[in-house]
């Protein structure tokens, strides 16, 4: 039983040494953090206007717009990663095939991107 609970050996001490590391830098948190952060700092914003004020007041919705492009274009790239990887896997006529349907993904998505930018979508004041 010893023999077996002593392959559990290095697991134990990667366990052992993530805990004093975090433990560390926890503590050190504590102790070099500022004592008297600003009150600016330590205000809520959130959304491009502050974030306890009246629910009825009018706001930007670039911000929201922005954010959401953001993720939009964000989330079309992580689509390109996994096709990359899968590209060379193919036979060549699926090669070809995997190929030009991404060029016509990414041509919709440039065309995407600049009309957001004709737009005037990506302007900031």
């Amino acid at each position: 039983m010893a023999k077996f609970l002593l392959n559990y050996l290095p697991v134990i001490i990667f366990f052992g040494i993530a805990t004093a590391l975090g433990l560390g830098f926890l503590i050190a948190a504590l102790v070099m953090a500022p004592k008297a952060p600003d009150t600016e700092k330590l205000s809520a914003y959130e959304c491009g206007f502050p974030a306890f004020d009246s629910a009825r007041q009018k706001f930007d919705v670039r911000f929201y717009l922005v954010s959401i492009l953001f993720i939009v274009f964000d989330i079309e790239a992580a689509f390109l990663f996994p096709w990359a990887v899968s590209l060379f896997d193919m036979t060549p006529s699926g090669m070809q095939y995997a190929f030009w349907t991404m060029m016509i993904f990414l041509a919709e998505l440039a065309l995407g991107y600049v009309y957001v930018w004709k737009k005037g979508a990506l302007e900031w004041e």
